[in-house]
């Protein structure tokens, strides 16, 4: 093998099932290898490895006996014609990303290995909207969706497509017109799709060619031997070279990834956790609620440069909600936060100018207060004696319990 490198990374795939995107996907693989270029072909359709049966191979291994820990990556690789290797079953890569960091990492520390020397990893991803098929088609650095001019294929396409801008894919999408009778039935069903995905996605997309229906394309997968396996010249092998000049003037537009496809999935598995733990996390009664959201307001507005309009809709907020079942146990609440208040760090000013709102505050909350005893020198006699009579009375008795009860027994004699 040469000296490793970071490969150029293409994703083949279809918005359904039928458009030909394995056989697309192993002509291409072959030609670009018969080009004396390192090609590593993942088989992500299904677990049956369709690539290889294509080429009436029937793998023993994939890389679900990999994930199993029964044998090492490179113990599955398939060595075909031109040099070009084949990783069946990669569609299992989900499975590694679902297993635990210790082990996944085991696997996709051996693919980045083994794809960094390779000129071309290609991907035949699953069909469809799957999870897998998207993560397939968001790590490589090039998707080349299949399309055939069936009206089924270019719906299911858009489909495909507006899926991914919503996952946030940010690249534009190659595509490629299979089964086509010839250019301008391509050009004609690329600029249908092209022209639906401008107005409705707000994005455009990239012509990669046609591929035309003929006899023999369709013979060679009858007969489990690719139209790349022809000589040079055959029309037929010759629309998969016009194809891989296509591919490489497109590569040459985009930046050179600096991490492969081992990488992204890596990516996906240290998400997996976080995300399964943020799902499998028990609701928090009310009070740990509130705690915490106290714990993150005290967070915000603890910087001495937080915005007094933010702090004061804070409040006022806070007060409302208070506010709206105001009764004993709610009075008391505020007077225990009113106490709180360092009132000795504020100035005469700021002191003066809360009083005036807290007598409004006051007056707004009216509560029937029990009227307190008012000193009676006819009833309660002079003064000296009623000092003398609280000196008498244990310490824990207060003035106004001491008054109290001398009102009562004065209402008694009465």
């Amino acid at each position: 093998m040469h000296e490793p490198s970071t490969p150029r990374t293409i994703a083949v795939t279809g918005g359904k099932g039928g458009v030909g995107k394995t056989s697309v996907a192993l002509n291409l693989a072959l030609t670009l290898a018969r080009q004396k270029r390192r090609v590593l072909l993942l088989d992500g359709d299904t677990d049956l490895a369709n690539v290889s049966i294509m080429l009436g191979l029937y793998p023993e291994r994939t890389l679900a006996n990999v994930v199993a820990n029964e044998c090492r990556l490179e113990d599955i690789l398939l060595d075909v014609e031109y040099g070009l290797h084949i990783l069946p079953g990669a569609s299992g890569v989900q499975e590694c990303v679902d297993m635990a960091p210790e082990h996944s990492f085991r696997i996709l520390r051996a693919l980045s290995l083994l794809e960094k020397h390779y000129d071309y990893v290609i991907t035949d991803t699953a069909a469809g909207l799957q999870s897998t098929g998207l993560h397939m088609i968001a790590a490589a650095e090039l998707a080349c969706v299949v399309v055939t001019p069936d009206p089924a294929s270019l719906t299911d396409a858009f489909s495909l497509i507006k899926v991914l801008k919503r996952r946030g894919y940010r690249k534009t999408p190659s595509v490629l017109i299979n089964m086509a009778q010839g250019a301008s039935q391509a050009r004609s069903v690329f600029q249908r799709l092209d022209s639906a995905a401008r107005r409705h996605l707000q994005c455009s997309l990239h012509y990669m060619g046609g591929i035309w229906r003929d006899e023999t394309l369709r013979q060679s997968v009858l007969n489990q031997k690719p139209v790349a396996l022809l000589p040079q010249a055959d029309p037929s092998c010759r629309q998969f070279t016009t194809l891989a000049d296509m591919l490489d003037v497109r590569l040459a537009q985009l930046p050179v990834r600096k991490a492969g496809i081992a990488a992204y999935w890596y990516s996906v598995s240290k998400r997996q956790p976080a995300q399964a733990a943020k799902a499998s996390r028990p609701s928090m009664s009310p009070n740990e609620r509130c705690m915490q959201a106290v714990g993150e307001l005290e967070a915000v507005l603890g910087p001495a440069d937080v915005s007094a309009m933010l702090r004061y809709d804070v409040f006022m907020r806070l007060f409302a909600l208070l506010g709206r079942s105001l009764d004993n146990d709610t009075i008391e609440i505020i007077q225990t936060g009113l106490g709180a208040i360092d009132w000795e760090a504020l100035s005469p000013v700021q002191r003066e100018h809360l009083a005036i709102h807290l007598k409004h505050l006051a007056d707004e909350i009216s509560q029937p207060i029990p009227p307190e005893p008012v000193y009676d020198r006819i009833r309660f006699g002079d003064q000296e004696s009623l000092v003398r009579a609280l000196k008498e009375q244990p310490s824990s008795i207060s003035l106004n319990q001491l008054l109290r009860s001398l009102a009562d027994k004065e209402n008694n004699n009465t």
